[in-house]
């Protein structure tokens, strides 16, 4: 028994019967007996009367609660429209397809489906909150939430709930556990092929020629770009490297193609371009003059797939556009490539002459400028052809390929000619005196030296080039070798919006090689400022290759200024050579120190020592770490008569009587004691005690 209200002391039965939705509407099974009906027809006035009276009365449980039933029954909302049938106990009103069944048998049928049963009021209730308020229906859940067997059964529901989450627990637990390793297992699989995925190349069809970004951009093939790209990939060993260069071949060291490939006597060393040193050794015959063989480098295509990184070089294309706010640069072609931090090493392009470039095409098609590797192999081909080369130009180059022609010219009839304007060979750069000694030199070679001879025109007569001179001589020739300078690759500068020195050429650059703050420039197309001798731009292998690894280094985020003195070298051939450092220019006054050579003072002996023709390959930023210049009363050193054999010695070079530039002339193996000369930039009394600090007097 149960009591369905505070106020009423009747029990009733507890009436749980199901509803079935089979049954017919007017169908009913009161369990209260025949009077439940016209109980349940009374009016809704004395259902409102005993509503005055409380729950004082003497009416049945069972007779009050059909009385109640249809006053309660009418707040309902409308049923959805349909014929249903629904049995249940109390009375159904109809109305068309709209119907509402009596509230006592309805209220019994949800207070059976009731998980807490709480009586008549608690169905009563039940049925208001389906139109009453939100307010009032918070109000009567607490009202109704004090009933002390709902309370229980909510607490029993609360406890199935917690022991169903905790046997799901459980489950999945034991579940994880039995099969952890083929979780694990999966998830790597899923994750190894997501990262292939990634890595991957695309397809081959896909898959673009030139990657569209690269980390590190080095714009230029040569010495300087090579060295960077080595000194990148040693700071940051994943890092990727492109390299975009106009020469078709793959970087290579420029020295021996105006010194030993001359004098090697393989008949196919044009194809081989494989050298012996001075001393008859061969350099690393697999990689010739290369840096590096093809297999060291990555496809271009690959770059941005390999696991490790490395350097691809795209040969044979030019940048022509560089859009430094964008980080982009195009190629002679309209390719678009994007970078983190680029590189420009660009070099430069040989000179002509103006009467030369005011010539013909007859004239153009047998001139060979002196640059690159075609170079050296075509004129390696006309030497053999002709009968006559003439080379305009007395510096460096022009030298070195004079004797180099002469050694041929003994051997096969050729006829060499050199021209220039200056008083002797490398008269820019050699004191007057050892300039004379030079030119002498030069023709014991074979050659046909012509000093002070300025071009004025040059055209075609028959089948051989004439070449007149200011002062009337004419010479004539079946082709001409250019060896006047090198200009400097700067035509980027438009574009990017970088600043070229009006004195010197090439880019201006910071203490760090920086041109702008994720731009930097190395090698014979940087010009930057040496805290020593001023703003400078240098031409020379070793300052390509000291220049580039700082590049190189700096772009990886080492910040270090340039404060390193290049040193270059000259060989006249095997036996006579010399090694320079700082400025070393004619105009300004010198003292030179010379001694007699031996057999070891050769650039032969100098590669036996060393291991190497190239000598800035055992070239350090070392220097000595004291010279220390003891006082002598010896006389000042006196300049040494024409005609004498120079043997060896050392020349200085003066600026405000302090040492700017040194040539070691056939000394080798010095030069960490000469930077440090210039680097201290002190005066010195006795230049011949400074001498000695070079063991020139050693047997």
């Amino acid at each position: 028994m149960q009591c369905v209200g505070e106020q009423c002391g009747v029990e009733v039965p507890d009436v749980r019967r199901p509803v079935s939705v089979e049954d017919g509407c007017g169908e009913q099974e009161a369990a209260t007996g025949p009077g439940a009906g016209g109980a349940a027809g009374r009016p809704r006035e004395a259902a409102a009367a005993r509503a005055q009276h409380g729950g004082a009365t003497s009416e049945t449980a069972a007779q009050r609660d059909h009385a109640e039933g249809p006053a309660e029954a009418r707040r309902l909302p409308p049923i959805a429209s349909g014929r249903w049938r629904t049995r249940a106990v109390g009375r159904c009103e109809a109305t068309g397809d709209m119907f509402r069944c009596g509230a006592g048998g309805l209220a019994r049928a949800l207070r059976s489906l009731s998980p807490a049963p709480r009586g008549r009021a608690a169905a009563g209730k039940l049925l208001q909150r389906w139109s009453a308020p939100v307010e009032r229906q918070r109000s009567t859940r607490g009202a109704g939430s004090s009933a002390p067997e709902g309370s229980a059964t909510s607490s029993g529901f609360a406890l199935i709930v917690g022991l169903s989450t905790l046997g799901a627990g459980a489950y999945v637990y034991k579940t994880l556990q039995e099969n952890k390793e083929r979780f694990t297992s999966r998830v790597t699989t899923i994750t190894t092929r997501s990262r292939e995925k990634e890595s991957s190349p695309p397809a081959p069809g896909a898959q673009p020629e030139v990657p569209s970004h690269v980390p590190f951009l080095l714009i230029g093939g040569g010495t300087a770009a090579f060295a960077a790209a080595r000194s990148i990939r040693a700071r940051d060993p994943g890092a990727r490297v492109l390299i975009v260069s106009e020469d078709p071949a793959l970087p290579y060291m420029r020295p021996p193609l105006s010194k030993e490939l001359w004098f090697s006597d393989d008949p196919n060393v044009t194809e081989t371009l494989r050298f012996r040193q001075w001393n008859g050794k061969e350099r690393r015959a697999c990689f010739s003059i290369y840096f590096q063989p093809p297999s060291f480098y990555v496809p271009v295509r690959d770059l941005p797939y390999v696991e490790n990184g490395g350097v691809a070089v795209l040969c044979g294309k030019k940048v022509v556009h560089m859009d430094v706010r964008g980080n982009t640069v195009k190629l002679s072609d309209g390719t678009q490539i994007s970078y983190d931090k680029c590189l420009i090493a660009t070099g430069g392009s040989p000179r002509n002459l103006p009467a030369i470039e005011r010539a013909g095409k007859d004239v153009q098609q047998r001139l060979t400028l002196f640059r690159k590797i075609e170079d050296y192999k075509k004129l390696e081909k006309i030497s053999r052809e002709v009968k006559s080369i003439t080379i305009v130009g007395g510096g460096f180059l022009g030298s070195e390929l004079a004797c180099a022609l002469g050694r041929r010219a003994r051997s096969r009839g050729l006829e060499v000619i050199q021209l220039f304007p200056e008083n002797g060979n490398m008269g820019k750069v050699l004191p007057e005196y050892l300039s004379n000694w030079t030119t002498e030199k030069v023709r014991r070679e074979g050659v046909n030296v012509m000093p002070n001879a300025v071009v004025k025109s040059v055209s075609v007569s028959g089948k051989r080039l004439v070449i007149k001179l200011k002062d009337g001589r004419k010479v004539e020739t079946d082709h001409i070798v250019a060896a006047v300078g090198l200009e400097p690759n700067v035509e980027l500068a438009k574009s990017a919006g970088l600043e070229v020195d009006s004195d010197f050429g090439g880019f201006r650059v910071n203490a760090e090689l920086q041109a702008r703050s994720n731009i930097w420039v190395a090698g014979d197309a940087a010009c930057f400022y040496d805290i020593k001798l001023g703003r400078r731009r240098v031409e020379h292998h070793d300052h390509a290759v000291v220049s580039g690894r700082l590049a190189g280094e700096n772009m990886t985020g080492a910040a270090k200024p340039y404060w390193h003195q290049s040193m270059f070298w000259s060989d006249l051939g095997p036996n006579v050579g010399y090694e320079a450092i700082g400025l070393v220019d004619s105009s300004l006054p010198t003292v030179g120190v010379f001694a007699k050579a031996t057999a070891k003072d050769t650039p032969k002996s100098a590669t036996e020592q060393s291991g190497t023709g190239i000598r800035s390959e055992s070239e350090t930023e070392a220097e000595a770490s004291e010279v220390h210049v003891s006082p002598s009363s010896s006389p000042a050193p006196q300049v040494p008569k024409q005609g004498e054999d120079y043997g060896k010695g050392v020349i200085f070079y003066l600026r405000d009587k302090v040492v700017v530039g040194i040539v070691l002339w056939n000394i080798f193996n010095r030069m960490p004691i000469a930077r440090k000369i210039i680097k201290d930039g002190e005066e010195h009394d006795d230049l011949n005690e400074v001498a000695k600090l070079f063991n020139i007097h050693e047997d």
